[in-house]
């Protein structure tokens, strides 16, 4: 071993050999020999909040005079160099670890003590200059400090899912009033049902996505309470309780956001119902998403042996072997986001499930979960919107040839004619091979003029109001 290369560190198990260049430390070490899990590290807006904590904590600590100035000064500017994306490379540890986020808060204490130490023209190691333990975390604990810049992160994260869902309800709302004029044949079971216009069904999927929005909204809010000055369980051992909620408005201030101590630190350090929540609320939309992208690929299948009603953007050579084909390749990437995010909150919902007593361990696992579920919708909804929902054609002769020969129009017959004659007629129009217009002309059960109105396919699909599913302006960035 080339010593030179090297600098040793010690904690409270023994002595750890350190590559001399690195900023972190003997805790990040041991965790990357303990933790080779997903080879993916935390994610960087989790690092970037847990900074921002750190910061408050020091110009908190420095004001009430638990730091000297030069300590918290060399901490708070080794914070900015962090904050504007200086040491990326620095933070290693697996987004699955075990110890509670222990690893992760320690990688952040190491690296930003032995950036003040350098500051401070001292060299990496010499924690007596600057300590990742007595003056980085002072008065703080990884189970109130890794909780709540999670829930910043999920807090920014679930904004961003917010921004995309906005974008494809309009893309759908577009799309509705494009093809609102557009009369189909609708399905029931994937049988003949009565016609319905193209417009009304891409209305009904903005409107579903305006409900998730609603969702988001409420599961978002249940974010802003963090456990920050709760410390090791909720009791706030080791901190002032004012200083504590002086770095709580710190970090709202830095963030530009409504947060808040919570106003049972102990309630919010050992439940973790607020992400259940979240995880299923991500659910329910991967949910739609998933249908919706299943009727988009069934309107469009064929275009010779399908239905063939509308035509999806074409976005990529479709097979190696028959050419010219094309797939619908955005709505099934779609799919697998949504079976991703179902089988996410599974996991979720267990780990939830398996907290003891005073702390839940196993939120690095929860946290690494419904980070994916968010960046992974949120670019699955771009997707949808920008590279299938706006270039998607309606294929409106196809449409209505389909409504036109479907024996389904007999319903609007059935309340003159009752059910089980209306049943006969439309039977005897399949063997026949007749519409239904010209079979119930032919046995003179209307005149002319009476199935002229009655089957009128407009007046059929109007008969429900459209309501207007539009909501408030989406929030300013």
């Amino acid at each position: 071993m080339n010593i030179e290369r090297f600098r040793t560190e010690h904690d409270c198990i023994g002595d750890v050999q350190v590559l001399s260049d690195k900023y972190y430390g003997a805790q990040t070490v041991r965790a990357m020999e303990n933790f080779m899990i997903t080879g993916q590290p935390v994610c960087p807006e989790m690092i970037h909040n847990l900074v921002l904590i750190k910061k408050s904590a020091a110009i908190v600590n420095m004001d009430t005079g638990k730091l000297s100035a030069r300590i918290a000064q060399a901490v708070i500017d080794a914070c900015d160099e962090v904050l504007e994306g200086q040491w990326n490379d620095q933070f290693v540890t697996d987004a699955i670890q075990g110890g509670a986020g222990t690893s992760t808060n320690m990688n952040v204490n190491e690296v930003l003590a032995n950036r003040a130490i350098e500051l401070l023209q001292c060299q990496k190691g010499e924690y007596h200059v600057v300590n990742p333990l007595d003056h980085v975390n002072s008065g703080q604990s990884t189970n109130d400090v890794y909780p709540s810049a999670g829930k910043m992160t999920l807090v920014q994260l679930i904004k961003g899912l917010e921004e995309t869902l906005w974008h494809l309800r309009e893309a759908l709302l577009e799309r509705s009033d494009a093809f609102g004029h557009i009369i189909k044949l609708g399905r029931t079971q994937l049988q003949d049902a009565v016609p319905i216009r193209l417009g009304q069904e891409f209305r009904a999927y903005a409107a579903t996505i305006k409900r998730d929005l609603g969702r988001l909204q409420l599961s978002r809010n249940n974010l802003y309470a963090l456990n920050l000055g709760g410390t090791a369980i909720g009791t706030g051992l080791n901190t002032d309780k004012n200083i504590s909620r002086m770095i709580v408005q710190q970090v709202a201030a830095f963030s530009g956001e409504a947060y808040h101590q919570a106003d049972d630190l102990i309630d919010s350090t050992q439940n973790l119902d607020c992400y259940t929540d979240l995880s299923g609320v991500l659910k329910i939309l991967a949910v739609n998403l998933s249908k919706m992208s299943n009727d988009l690929r069934l309107m469009s299948s064929g275009p010779v042996g399908g239905i063939n009603e509308i035509t999806l953007p074409a976005r990529q050579n479709g097979s190696t072997i028959m050419p010219g084909k094309i797939n619908p390749v955005i709505p099934e990437v779609v799919n697998q986001i949504a079976f991703n995010v179902i089988g996410n909150d599974t996991t979720v919902t267990l780990a939830a499930e398996a907290g003891q007593l005073e702390l839940n361990a196993f939120e690095p696992i929860i946290f690494h979960k419904l980070f994916e579920s968010l960046k992974t919708l949120a670019r699955g909804a771009y997707s949808l919107a920008e590279y299938c929902v706006k270039g998607i054609v309606a294929n409106e002769a196809r449409c209505n040839e389909f409504v036109m020969h479907s024996t389904s129009l007999v319903t609007v017959l059935a309340p003159v004619i009752g059910y089980e004659r209306a049943s006969e007629l439309s039977r005897e129009a399949r063997r026949a091979g007749q519409s239904i217009y010209d079979l119930a002309l032919q046995k003179g059960l209307f005149t002319e003029q009476e199935l002229k109105a009655r089957l009128d396919i407009h007046t059929m699909t109007e008969t429900v109001e459209l309501q207007n599913t539009g909501a408030a302006a989406p929030p300013q960035k």
